[in-house]
């Protein structure tokens, strides 16, 4: 296993502040180059969620946090978000990184969101991978006065064969169990995307959740798991949101009630009752 291996996609970090006060601070209008006042004040506003998310390629591809922040908009949550993310980025890099800690401490953060490699938590050794550095990052957040939330990612559609996991099931199973025993030692909540997407895949295996390389997501996955962390940052059900992202119009409304049913009617497995 190479945990630090790099994606196809270029590596980069999100524009600097000029382009992130105009786009990821959502305006009431709504979406970039609205008029109205941001949603999200400066300093620590009550009923204003900040989430900032610190992951690699799944992250950013399809860019989770502006489609999660735009569903939050049509829900009428006011937000605002940020990530750190490079191809192939891991925990152990995001915590011996400085701009990640510059990141942490620049806002007043409601969430910080924690994603490993896309296959590291598949592998039984997952656990040595980890829990450091993910524990570094548990405290930096706690000393900014941010909670953590994990994001169980999904697996890889063809499996991790190189881990003894040949099939996607086998492989999602893996990642499931690395994030859930990574939350119980840590004592924070997760956003089971990864789980919600295995019962998508096998109740609507007409929607395509991957793209052809077999790892990263469509518009429709990245769609799932912003409805997946409005589901479990909110405790609220995505069902009727008017906001699809990338979603058709037939993906969408299963999309949304798959999240509220697997996040909503489970919230003691993931930590979040």
């Amino acid at each position: 296993m190479d945990a630090t291996r790099s994606t196809g996609y270029r590596r980069r970090r999100l524009p600097g502040a000029a382009a992130l006060a105009a786009c990821l601070v959502l305006l009431v209008a709504g979406g970039c180059g609205g008029a109205a006042a941001p949603t999200c004040p400066a300093g620590p506003g009550a009923g204003c969620t900040r989430v900032l998310f610190l992951g690699n390629s799944y992250t950013y591809v399809n860019d989770l946090p502006s489609t999660f922040a735009q569903l939050a908009q049509s829900g009428g949550m006011p937000v605002q978000v940020d990530m750190v993310a490079n191809g192939g980025e891991t925990l152990a890099q995001h915590a011996a990184s400085g701009d990640d800690a510059t990141k942490i401490a620049s806002q007043p953060w409601t969430y910080v969101v924690l994603q490993e490699q896309s296959d590291t938590p598949a592998y039984d050794s997952a656990g040595s991978y980890m829990y450091s550095p993910a524990k570094t990052l548990v405290d930096r957040a706690r000393s900014a006065g941010a909670s953590t939330m994990l994001f169980m990612t999904w697996a890889h559609r063809d499996g991790e064969p190189s881990a003894g996991l040949a099939s996607y099931e086998s492989a999602q199973s893996g990642v499931d169990a690395s994030y859930l025993t990574l939350a119980g030692s840590l004592s924070v909540p997760v956003a089971p995307v990864g789980y919600t997407w295995l019962h998508v895949h096998m109740d609507h295996p007409e929607i395509n959740l991957w793209q052809d390389d077999g790892s990263h997501p469509t518009a429709a996955g990245t769609y799932l798991a912003a409805c997946v962390f409005y589901a479990a940052i909110f405790r609220r059900s995505p069902e009727g949101l008017v906001y699809h992202g990338g979603a058709s119009g037939s993906e969408a409304p299963i999309l949304q009630q798959e999240a509220a049913r697997r996040v909503l009617d489970m919230q003691a497995q993931w930590g979040l009752s």
